[in-house]
């Protein structure tokens, strides 16, 4: 029988062994800390989620600079735990600034550079062991936009982005507070995977609703260039706020349909290919790959050959 929700609703089955090896929790136990001190521009404490067991050092782990959804600043501590505590069980040591309007992405760029300012402090636990050449961003909604922009906006040293529910432009007030068209169509250097749910057909819809800006996931994805890597796909039913799963959805929260589960597998895997140099993972996002054929996803296309 396939697992259930909080909700009730039934999650299918991963569709293959790429996705099936990475929706499981990573061989690393996990730690949380909060920051004793702001960790951004704005004054925000961050969130950093790690392996227990660190290594000696000069085990080098490496990043994600997390990008919350739209929420009031700070926003609540444990909005996205299950999600990030998924993530440093596969070795990633996770930052998340608690600013609740991360659109724009100098605060997510700011949580990258604070923890890797604590790599170089012999007195953080995290001395010598943090991989400044391997660092990535991902985020949830207006998060996915923060995502984005922290990495076309870090000069190259954010090597890729996972964008989640990243919403039309239409929604966007101040406009800079979404990933703009301009900024999308000259980067030069990263690697995108978008993702959203076939239930998000407002906030996140796949077919452009009109105008000429960015309204649609498809309309991000063919103005991408194509000299960077990219891949888009939807989980069947996936509703915008699934992603804030524990991994069922929370009391209350409202377009959550079927919870987190089905987005651990292949952003997952995304990461561990693209940071860690997972080869296997990679094997799901070439084309005809094992996400193409997955059952509870759909509408894939990417460039990876």
């Amino acid at each position: 029988m396939a697992p259930l929700t909080a909700a009730g609703g039934e999650v299918a089955a991963p569709g293959g062994p790429i996705e099936a090896k990475y929706e499981k929790p990573g061989p690393m136990r996990v730690a949380k800390l909060m920051t004793r001190g702001p960790c951004d521009r704005r004054g925000n404490a961050c969130e950093i989620f790690y392996p227990a067991d660190l290594g000696p050092e000069g085990t080098p782990h490496p990043v994600i600079t997390w990008a919350n959804g739209t929420d009031k600043t700070p926003s609540p501590a444990g909005k996205y735990d299950f999600m990030l505590t998924h993530l440093a069980s596969w070795g990633f040591v996770v930052v998340a600034t608690r600013d609740g309007t991360t659109g724009v992405g100098d605060t997510v760029l700011d949580a990258a550079t604070y923890l890797l300012a604590q790599g170089r402090d012999p007195a953080s636990p995290f001395y010598r062991r943090l991989d400044a050449a391997r660092v990535g961003a991902a985020g949830h909604s207006q998060g996915a936009s923060g995502a984005a922009n922290a990495m076309l906006h870090s000069r190259g040293a954010i090597r890729t982005a996972v964008m989640l529910h990243l919403p039309q432009q239409a929604f966007c007030k101040p406009a800079d507070n979404c990933l703009l068209t301009r900024d999308l169509e000259g980067a030069r250097a990263g690697s995108v995977f978008y993702v959203s749910g076939t239930s998000d057909f407002i906030i996140s819809p796949d077919d452009q609703l009109g105008g000429a800006k960015l309204n649609s996931l498809n309309a991000y994805y063919r103005h991408t260039p194509d000299r960077l890597p990219k891949v888009k796909a939807l989980v069947r039913g996936g509703n915008h706020n699934d992603v804030t799963g524990r991994p069922g959805c929370p009391p209350g929260m409202g377009a959550c349909g079927q919870g987190a589960q089905a987005y651990l597998g292949y952003p997952t895997a995304w990461l561990m290919w693209r940071l860690q140099g997972a080869a296997d993972a990679r094997g799901a996002f070439v084309a005809g790959g094992e996400l193409f054929r997955a059952p509870r996803w759909t509408r894939a296309v990417g460039n990876i050959r």
